[in-house]
């Protein structure tokens, strides 16, 4: 976990939008959706709604000042995650930052071979160590899609074997109602019953929907879902500018940010505290140019998290993340970037890290960099005490000019708590030949390789293993339509 912006000790401060106009995007939201509305394409959803005090008209659906404001204050400033054991891991909101993987990449990139190809549930599982050991990584994503498994309950393996591979705190993605409600009782199994879970909640649904004015029917329905019972969401509607909404910053954020004030009015709705995550990027411009789907653009950085913070809601960001293809100077410039934005912003639940291509591949050895740089950025935000026994001035009178300060008990006591690198070779050359001459991406593949030899997560007892594995094979009889 890293935190800006704290009062007693100065730190990095840094915002994209003023209040000023924060309080203009937050109006034009309230105008849209009062006289535009947002397309719900779910009966249950529209019905919760009307009986809140929207005004419906077929699947358009339109909200009044009054209905967001209560939902505003009504919806937690914090959020809390646990880690499989019930000890409180993560508590996002304010200027606390974690950070984790992210889900879903088809591809990998083979830290072995270097090469590109299909992601497979073994991938799955290595992800899953990896992130679990790194000591900067704060919870933990799938990371890929495997090409191994049915396509149709995918996230149904990608749940186990999260939950079997790790102690942090989850993030889970699922294509539909049914995925969710499945992984919601596996992690039910794993910490003995629904009370258990609600009350220590080690896992949190991520819904992205079509748009900020299109919300599609899945993922109003897992937000009704976990709105229900409790447990935490990361509501998340996205804009393309230029595509789906106005192709300026203002404009898309605008938009997008009305789709994520209805998300709030409705999950207070079904249940008055039930804890939710508004986006901390996009809301800007599309890559015309390409018409890809870009991690990391410049125009949209810190927009939406600023908005987060103008609702003082927690925010799940998006950072360590590039659209480069190997790791080259573009990847090592995007992935830093767009960490240290999400970080001075004040994102609270940072994904993708390691991402590639456009969400398209992932890379191991690439989050094992971005877990050593933000072991950096700790050290280069965290504010800096000035007192007594590190302004030292009774050491300097001790040893003056030309004593040394190498042996002394003070720099015995503090000399640990500089930040020391474990890939970046601060060697000068001869030592660096002699190691090999190797570079960055050949250190951390082979500290991939001994994070999955050496590394192992604490076991679930068998009971709770052969549950998890009983739910996967019940959603396997299904798909065949064999009930029994």
């Amino acid at each position: 976990m890293i935190e800006t912006h704290r009062v007693h000790t100065a730190s990095a401060h840094y915002t994209r939008l003023g209040r000023q106009e924060c309080e203009r995007i937050h109006a034009a939201s309230l105008e849209i959706l009062d006289r535009v509305g947002i397309d719900v394409h779910d009966a249950d959803a529209r019905d919760i709604l009307r009986r809140g005090g929207a005004r419906v008209d077929g699947i358009r659906v339109r909200l009044s000042e009054t209905m967001v404001q209560r939902g505003l204050n009504t919806a937690p400033r914090h959020m809390r995650l646990c880690d499989r054991s019930g000890r409180v891991a993560m508590r996002p909101g304010g200027y606390r930052s974690y950070f984790g993987g992210g889900s879903d990449c088809l591809y990998v990139l083979d830290h072995r071979t270097g090469t590109r190809r299909k992601a497979l549930l073994q991938d799955v599982i290595d992800a899953t160590i990896v992130q679990d050991a790194l000591p900067e990584i704060d919870f933990v994503m799938s990371m890929f899609l495997p090409a191994d498994v049915d396509g149709r309950i995918y996230d149904r393996y990608q749940m186990e074997v999260m939950l079997n591979h790790t102690t942090k705190p989850i993030i889970f993605v699922t294509p539909d109602l049914a995925g969710c409600m499945a992984a919601v009782e596996m992690c039910e199994i794993v910490a003995g019953s629904r009370d258990a879970f609600r009350e220590r909640p080690f896992a949190a649904c991520y819904i992205n929907l079509t748009s900020g004015l299109i919300a599609n029917a899945e993922a109003l329905q897992k937000c009704i879902y976990m709105a229900e019972r409790g447990l935490p969401q990361m509501y998340i509607p996205l804009n393309a500018g230029g595509v789906n909404s106005p192709v300026t910053t203002a404009g898309c954020m605008a938009t997008m940010n009305a789709g994520t004030l209805l998300g709030i009015v409705l999950t207070q709705l079904v249940r008055e505290g039930a804890p939710v995550a508004v986006p901390g990027w996009n809301g800007g411009p599309y890559n015309l140019q390409t018409m890809v789907g870009n991690y990391v653009l410049a125009e949209e950085q810190g927009v939406a998290t600023s908005m987060g913070r103008f609702y003082d809601l927690p925010v799940f960001g998006l950072g360590g993340a590039t659209d480069s293809k190997v790791l080259d100077q573009q990847c090592g410039i995007e992935v830093t970037v767009s960490l240290m934005t999400a970080l001075l912003h004040g994102a609270n639940i940072v994904h993708d890290v390691g991402f590639m291509d456009s969400g398209m591949q992932g890379s191991l050895a690439l989050m094992v960099i971005a877990d050593d740089l933000l072991g950096f950025l700790r050290a280069a935000t965290t504010g800096v005490p000035v007192e007594d026994e590190t302004l030292a001035l009774e050491v300097v009178e001790e040893l003056g000019p030309t004593g040394s300060y190498l042996e002394h008990p003070h720099t015995l006591r503090h000399f640990r708590e500089a930040y020391y690198s474990r890939l970046a070779d601060k060697n000068v050359h001869a030592v660096w030949a002699s190691h090999g001459a190797t570079s960055m991406e050949a250190r951390a593949a082979r500290r991939v390789d001994a994070i999955l030899a050496e590394h192992r997560p604490p076991s679930l007892p068998d009971d709770v293993r052969h549950a998890l594995r009983e739910v996967v094979l019940r959603e396997e009889r299904q798909l065949r339509g064999d009930r029994h």
